[in-house]
């Protein structure tokens, strides 16, 4: 029975290590997928004291499995939860390893005041001290609060509220792993608490993609990403274009964005032939892309990753924009005033 005199939330379960078991309660790896949202949610009976939960299992696999083919009823589903009056938020449980790319998607497609909170773990439920219920707990708080409205698309993990645009995961074993670095946390969470450092505000350069119409994920083109390393084939893009039908690359380039010399040429050679968009990103955990380090037929990515310059592209290239209009969606190191 619903308690009348508290929000209700619609939590999806996609799976990760928050829904897995291992062989001990010392097993921290080498564990696997094996429980489902609602029991995820039944293992928190503390739960019921902050939001009425309905939930749905979208998927139940490890997030490196992921793809169109799960974000995109993911996506509508939470769309129609959101446009609903029924439901004040949405929490999605989520595993870690490709959490902040389904945070990016989710935060440039889903056009709602009302908040989405992310949470995994780094422990599966069966390990001895085990995050994920916390997590869980601290997610459905979070959406239940009227201080979470107009803040997107967030993640919480070890008590921080991180914005799903900025937030990239920064170490494979740690707790305190979801980090924004130069844009820092949103807020915290303290004492059963929701805490923000900022008033409500989209960050510069975050737009919003109407997905309504995507129902498959082959109506997403393809974009690939080609890693930067000493002697790396500059052959690379044509394999990726010609094989593999790539519609726009990115390249997660050394420093904050260096390709090869030999490389460059066969990329300005390609874009020329195709007429295809390159972005230019870098394989170093943080920092920008200067706008004097990208050639002139290229696009910088700004102070986004590879991983969310990829979905970014990807959702452009599904709207029908034209090359110079999706370089204004990457301002390349500075920011662009009015956005």
């Amino acid at each position: 029975m619903k308690n009348s005199s508290l929000p209700s939330i619609k939590t999806f379960g996609t799976g990760g290590t928050i829904a897995s078991k291992g062989a001990t309660s010392a097993t921290t790896a080498g564990y696997s997928v094996g429980l489902t949202v609602d029991d995820l949610i039944e293992a928190v009976p503390s739960l019921t004291n902050k939001a009425n939960l309905d939930f749905l299992q979208v998927s139940n696999v490890g997030s490196e499995s992921l793809n169109y083919t799960q974000l995109i009823p993911l996506y509508h589903n939470i769309s129609e939860a959101l446009a609903s009056d029924e439901y004040a938020g949405a929490v999605v449980t989520h595993g870690t390893d490709t959490m902040e790319e389904t945070a990016f998607f989710l935060d440039l497609t889903i056009n709602s005041e009302k908040p989405i909170c992310i949470a995994g773990a780094m422990r599966p439920a069966t390990a001895t001290s085990a995050d994920g219920p916390m997590n869980l707990y601290q997610a459905v708080s979070i959406s239940a609060s009227e201080k979470s409205l107009g803040r997107g698309t967030m993640i919480t993990m070890n008590d921080r509220i991180a914005s799903g645009f900025w937030t990239t995961k920064m170490n494979a074993n740690s707790f305190d792993t979801f980090i924004a670095d130069e844009q820092g946390y949103l807020g915290y969470f303290s004492n059963d608490d929701v805490g923000y450092y900022y008033p409500p505000v989209k960050p510069n350069g975050c737009q919003f993609f109407d997905a309504s119409n995507l129902t498959d994920a082959s109506e997403v083109p393809e974009v690939i990403i080609l890693y930067s390393y000493q002697g790396v084939n500059p052959k690379l893009i044509v394999k990726a274009i010609e094989d593999l039908g790539a519609k726009g690359i990115v390249l997660a380039g050394s420093g904050a964005d260096s390709w090869t010399t030999t490389g460059n040429i066969v990329n300005e050679e390609i874009f020329e032939e195709y007429n295809i968009p390159i972005i230019h990103s870098r394989r170093t955990v943080d920092g920008g892309v200067p706008r004097d380090d990208v050639p002139e037929w290229a696009i910088g990515s700004g102070y986004l990753n590879p991983q969310k310059s990829r979905i970014l592209l990807q959702l452009c290239l599904y709207s029908g924009y034209s090359i110079d209009h999706i370089s204004q969606f990457f301002p390349a190191f500075t920011v662009v005033e009015g956005w």
